[in-house]
């Protein structure tokens, strides 16, 4: 499965934090991400992330082109609610194509731990079935 990273600035250390704790898990699929997210994921954790360009560089639009193109399985989002930046990816954009498509997305670490142990028990094989390029 393709698993797409995005953190606001305020989440990127939980991010990595959650990607360290499930590594094992992650580490059996393709991760993408926006720069900066990525960079620090793969930097503390050693996993193999694919790095678009950083979220307010136009990262985030291009994680929401290969949603568009479902060439996304997951989407992984720790977006904060209370004080993010203008810079930083449009929450409401990413929600909408992820509604648009069925991807399945988390936007705290609640959600993404029901995400990445469903990934884990084989409940989310039916993206397989949609996508089987994937």
């Amino acid at each position: 499965m393709i698993i797409a990273l995005v953190a606001h600035d305020s989440k990127k250390e939980l991010m990595v934090q959650f990607c360290t704790a499930y590594r094992h898990i992650l580490s059996q699929h393709q991760l993408i991400a926006t720069g900066t997210t990525g960079r620090l994921v793969e930097e503390n954790t050693g996993l193999t992330v694919q790095k678009f360009l950083p979220g307010g560089h136009g990262g985030d639009q291009q994680i929401m082109a290969r949603i568009a193109c479902d060439e996304v399985d997951m989407l992984l989002f720790f977006r904060d609610p209370i004080s993010a930046k203008p810079s930083e990816p449009n929450e409401m954009n990413l929600l909408r194509i992820c509604d648009v498509h069925n991807i399945p997305v988390a936007t705290n670490i609640a959600t993404a731990e029901v995400l990445i142990h469903g990934l884990e028990h084989g409940d989310l094989d039916w993206r397989t079935i949609l996508n089987p390029q994937h």
